[in-house]
């Protein structure tokens, strides 16, 4: 294990800290704090924003925090994520329609089916890297996609699955403010899963396979076996997006099934902070409090607006806004002990 974080350790020493080493060193006050504060945040969030709004912002942080497992963790792009997002929708729905479950039973039934179909897909895309990975991923994306739209009398095609309900045990959720509180705990346990996953051993060594996969290699590290386990695991993590998106909205379409899904959910990491994790949640709503806004507007070019804002924070801050205060704030903390 040790030889496997001295290798991550190299692009910290050219300068390029992952967002794993910046936040081990930071200090124990400062994590607690920003915890609470983000905390904070998260209580007042329907209060300060339209609650669908929130509720919105909780959903696609899960599914950025998802891809960012594997793309900043595990050094893969995966374009094809939306499968994930989209199939929980779906089997999300159908349980809550046809069997009438409450619906954290239902948005747990489609994570799950979310996490199987990601293992056939995962076995065979995690044996390729780089864009061969990323084509991969959204060839199967893209299969699931044709699928949703011919099976009909299952996904009702172009229509869509309406009316899913929102039930929890006869409590009235109609109103998204309260939806927002009563999902809350769902979305928090998620991303303390995938924190968990960041910071365990499991954790370092898909860091060290990121960076060295040869060294894991031949220190003995079965490397696809790795890479199919966070695979699965990120799936699963997308899958309880999808699955809240899906009731929060009461409707699922061909949409969340589609590749600009897919890319959207990797904008939205790149804005945060690729290999940061919380980077997503933040890239999540400054996109999704955009987007609104924009539409509320009455403005209709929104992906112009989004994909200039992508374009800026490329060009100005190459580690994402999340990362790129996590790195200013590690400078002076090592200037500071010097």
């Amino acid at each position: 294990m040790t030889s496997i974080v001295d290798s991550r350790s190299e692009p910290a020493r050219r300068g390029t800290p992952s967002g794993l080493t910046t936040v081990t060193r930071a200090p124990g006050w400062l994590r607690y704090a920003l915890l609470v504060v983000g905390l904070a945040v998260a209580l007042w969030l329907p209060n300060g924003l339209y609650p669908a709004v929130a509720v919105d912002i909780l959903c696609w942080a899960l599914f950025a925090v998802a891809v960012d497992l594997l793309l900043g963790f595990t050094g893969l792009l995966s374009f094809g994520h939306a499968a994930f997002w989209g199939v929980s929708a779906y089997v999300t729905g159908l349980v809550a329609i046809h069997l009438g479950l409450p619906f954290p039973a239902a948005v747990l039934a489609g994570a799950f089916a979310a996490a199987v179909l990601a293992v056939p897909i995962g076995y065979l895309a995690v044996r390729r890297t780089g864009i061969y990975f990323a084509m991969v991923t959204l060839a199967f994306a893209q299969l699931v996609y044709y699928v949703a739209n011919e099976w009909r009398s299952v996904t009702q095609g172009e229509n869509g699955l309406q009316g899913v309900p929102r039930e929890l045990f006869g409590l009235d959720l109609t109103d998204d403010y309260y939806f927002y509180y009563a999902i809350l705990p769902i979305v928090l346990l998620g991303l303390a899963g995938a924190w968990r996953i960041v910071h365990s051993p499991f954790g370092r060594v898909l860091v060290g396979i990121r960076d060295n996969p040869a060294r894991a290699r031949a220190l003995g590290y079965p490397v696809h076996r790795y890479k199919l386990t966070i695979f699965v695991l990120s799936g699963f993590v997308a899958g309880l997006g999808g699955g809240l998106f899906a009731v929060s909205h009461r409707f699922v379409s061909l949409e969340v099934l589609h590749w600009t899904t897919s890319g959207k959910a990797v904008i939205v990491v790149v804005l945060g902070g690729i290999g940061t994790l919380w980077g997503g949640v933040l890239g999540a709503g400054i996109v999704v409090r955009l987007e609104d806004w924009l539409s509320f507007s009455g403005f209709e070019a929104i992906g112009l607006v989004t994909g200039g804002l992508f374009v800026l924070v490329v060009l100005l801050f190459r580690r994402g806004i999340w990362g790129t205060a996590s790195a200013l704030a590690r400078r002076r903390w090592a200037a500071r002990r010097d």
